[in-house]
């Protein structure tokens, strides 16, 4: 069996990779480009929930001329006391080329990867990663400051549990952006600091500073109970009004949803100038068909 090449993590990618792969999104992005992916077969298994990963990755396929099949975990042989590694034996001797999975588990991924015979990518494990997220997140921000290199992005929240990111902070890291995590210590422990970022508790006093601000919504499914109260955190933490007026003209906000009104936000950031959103879920589609061409092709 030969071992391809997966997408774990943004570490999986060079430099010249993001490059490439930012290039071809924005060339998918300008014109449509024709069945890529025409003979490859694609298995979408998604242990969570998701609305923007896992549509955008179908339709992604779909464009590319892939063959696309989605399995729920109901659909496996799971409870039947098969393992993932079983399965993934299993589809790779069917001649599936692709496995896009996303699960709660850290590393769950890399243990398709060791066994698949194709392409795996990581749509979300845990709190370990989300590459694609990242990568969608990074081009946003390319584009809107001609990159990112020497630009203070602001990741605001729960930062320790969110999978989103601790693969944008290796993107960043790599592309050369000064990146300061705010929050309190439940969600970001001091420790972050030793990965060579800024950690500050003072969400107030880094918004003047910020190029662009990334909020996160809290991971509440990682607690087992709650380490501070809502108010506290909306009282410290949330962008509203008041802490829009600190924000430079030029700034913009990202969220890689889904975002909760009235907890990391209020609604008025909805109507901020430089909200972001949409702009991120509609380069989704492009960023995964640049990743998924990228994969099974390298670089042409």
């Amino acid at each position: 069996m030969q071992i391809r090449r997966s997408l774990i993590d943004l570490t999986d990618l060079s430099g010249d990779d993001l490059r490439y792969v930012f290039e071809r999104t924005a060339e998918f992005e300008r014109t449509q480009p024709g069945k890529l992916l025409e003979g490859i077969t694609c298995v979408n298994t998604f242990f969570e929930e998701s609305t923007r990963t896992f549509t955008s990755f179908n339709l992604a396929e779909l464009r590319l001329g892939a063959d696309v099949v989605n399995l729920s975990p109901r659909d496996l042989s799971l409870a039947k006391g098969e393992t993932i590694e079983d399965t993934a034996i299993s589809l790779g001797a069917m001649g599936v080329d692709v496995l896009v999975v996303r699960h709660p588990e850290d590393g769950f991924p890399q243990r398709l990867a060791a066994v698949f015979d194709g392409h795996v990518i990581n749509a979300g494990d845990g709190s370990h990663a989300h590459p694609t997220q990242a990568l969608l997140d990074m081009y946003t921000l390319s584009e809107e400051f001609d990159g990112v290199h020497g630009r203070t992005i602001a990741i605001v929240g729960d930062v320790a549990h969110s999978r989103v990111a601790h693969s944008l902070i290796a993107g960043l890291k790599r592309a050369g952006a000064e990146i300061v995590l705010v929050g309190p210590a439940p969600f970001l422990p001091e420790d972050y600091a030793e990965r060579n970022v800024r950690v500050e508790r003072n969400f107030d006093a880094v918004l003047p500073q910020a190029d662009a601000i990334v909020l996160l919504r809290i991971q509440r499914e990682r607690f087992e109970s709650m380490p501070l109260t809502d108010a506290d955190y909306v009282r410290d933490y949330r962008l509203d009004a008041d802490r829009l007026k600190k924000i430079r003209d030029d700034a913009v906000i990202l969220h890689p949803g889904p975002y909760n009104r009235g907890m990391e936000l209020d609604d008025c950031v909805l109507d901020f100038a430089g909200w972001r959103y949409a702009k991120q879920v509609r380069h989704g589609i492009p960023i995964r068909m640049a990743v998924l061409d990228f994969l099974v092709h390298g670089r042409r």
